[in-house]
């Protein structure tokens, strides 16, 4: 058994237990609750192509001419979608390749026109069955303009017999959303910084070497949830930019992989006690969680980049080999999954009969069990059985619809690193408790029943390193000179 710094978890009962599910639960409910009661994320303005084809051209063809309506930073994104609608169609199910011709202008405060690209032709491929498939012509991931103006026009659609409709959409994000973002960001990066230093604050008695895995993870896991939260967040509202949205992005898979790598640690570690050696403990789980992070990240590095030179760029029609890409992040993640239902398993079977780590191991299994479950039910409610079908990096279809999706999001992840915190953390008397620990004089009178028969996790490592050896031959020392 290692020696570990006191934690919370041991002096609770099962009455605190239950109460501690139940606050994170009434947190994220809370929470819920409030974005469900908040603003849409996204805007709509929908045009349709009658209104906005050139006078003597058809609807098959275009062009189009389109207008934004007028843009803030609050905006944050703009997208052009086009919906092509067949009328009194029997083909039933059927594909229509396409081309795209799309020229894209801005229109400066003192309504000066500039001229953003020349006009780029695209290939798409229009899906239609009861309802035909929306295509995305541009998005810019960010608004450098107060206004902009698209021109559009088809080719491959005029020699289809009968008659279509086509209707173009603005969407952006809700201003109203961006503020609401702007300050539950800020209420969860203070929460965050105020939970992370109390968290270093009750551990500040105990040397590092003592820390459990536990502790040392959330010591990491907490300064990354702050990244996590973004505490840069609003430069995108004053600085006309790509990088505040990357660096947010970056901020967010960093997170989330690194909570992969702590769940792979953990159950690992809680039966693995001394030395955890790099290479053969850290170093195989560093390269499965790392490969994740490395595909999402040049994906969206890839999305990013592609989009400043063409707005019209897309990663899932313009990728040769974004399939791969996506049959080797699947396959990475089914191997994660097994390996970690593998360490869990086995950690199982091995600690049910040692009751500290039985303990660590059964309530950490138990609230990330519920905050797995929460997280499926969210993405089935957004996407469905095809959450990862169509959408494998950040698209229009995977930004939030609705505030309940934001805050959900980021208060089930801030609340479970909360309760892992507040749990995992030493309580008041945890200091005084060693201390009596660490005396030989002591040890025996202040051991409870199951220290004696299971080994006290404060005693079996001090004699591994030679720690308690010491400490009894200076007490022996000191009654002889007495």
């Amino acid at each position: 058994m290692e020696l570990l710094a006191p934690m919370r978890l041991y002096t609770l009962s099962k009455r605190h237990f239950v109460l501690v599910f139940v606050c994170f639960l009434i947190c994220f409910g809370l929470t819920v609750f409030i974005g469900i009661t908040g603003p849409r994320t996204i805007a709509e303005q929908e045009h349709n192509g009658d209104q906005l084809v050139l006078k003597n051209f058809s609807v098959k063809t275009g062009p189009f001419n389109l207008v934004s309506s007028p843009l803030t930073t609050y905006n944050q994104q703009l997208w052009l979608t086009c919906l092509i609608q067949a009328e009194h169609s029997n083909l039933g199910d059927f594909q229509q390749p396409l081309e795209i011709n799309v020229e894209l202008k801005g229109v400066m405060q003192d309504a000066s026109v500039i001229h953003i690209n020349t006009a780029h032709q695209k290939s798409r491929m229009l899906h239609c069955g009861a309802k035909c498939d929306e295509i995305i012509v541009l998005h810019l991931g960010y608004l450098n303009y107060t206004q902009y103006q698209v021109m559009v026009s088809f080719k491959g659609l005029e020699n289809i017999t009968y008659e279509i409709k086509v209707k173009f959409s603005w969407k952006t994000y809700n201003p109203t959303f961006s503020q609401v973002e702007i300050w539950f960001r800020f209420v969860f990066v203070v929460l965050t910084f105020m939970v992370t230093c109390m968290f270093a604050h009750s551990l500040r008695k105990f040397s590092m070497r003592d820390w459990g895995i536990e502790q040392k993870w959330m010591s990491v896991l907490l300064p990354l949830l702050l990244l996590y939260n973004d505490p840069f967040f609003p430069l995108s509202f004053l600085v006309n930019s790509w990088f505040p949205g990357t660096l947010d992005a970056f901020f967010q898979a960093l997170f989330l992989c690194s909570l992969l790598l702590f769940w792979l640690c953990v159950y690992h570690g809680i039966r693995v006690q001394g030395e955890r050696k790099c290479l053969t403990f850290y170093l195989p789980k560093l390269v499965i969680v790392g490969l994740l992070w490395l595909s999402a990240v040049t994906l969206g590095i890839w999305q990013t980049v592609n989009e400043l030179q063409d707005p019209t760029y897309q990663y899932k029609v313009d990728i040769v080999n974004f399939q791969g890409m996506k049959v080797f992040f699947l396959i990475v993640v089914a191997f994660y999954i097994l390996y970690l239902i593998f360490l869990v398993v086995r950690a199982c079977s091995e600690l049910k009969n040692m009751p500290y780590s039985d303990l660590r191991l059964r309530f950490l299994t138990a609230l990330t069990f519920v905050v797995l479950v929460i997280s499926m039910v969210i993405l089935y409610l957004r996407f469905g059985a095809k959450a990862l079908q169509n959408n494998f990096v950040a698209a229009l279809s995977t930004h939030y619809q609705n505030s309940a999706e934001f805050l959900s999001f980021y208060g089930l992840l801030n609340f479970y690193l909360y309760t892992l915190a507040f749990v995992y953390s030493p309580s008041k008397n945890a200091l005084y408790d060693s201390q009596l620990k660490d005396n030989p004089a002591f040890s025996m009178l202040n051991d409870s029943d199951d220290e004696v028969i299971y080994g006290s996790d404060y005693e079996d490592m001090p004699l591994q390193n030679g720690r308690a050896i010491k400490a009894t031959a200076k007490y022996q020392d000191e009654t002889d000179s007495d």
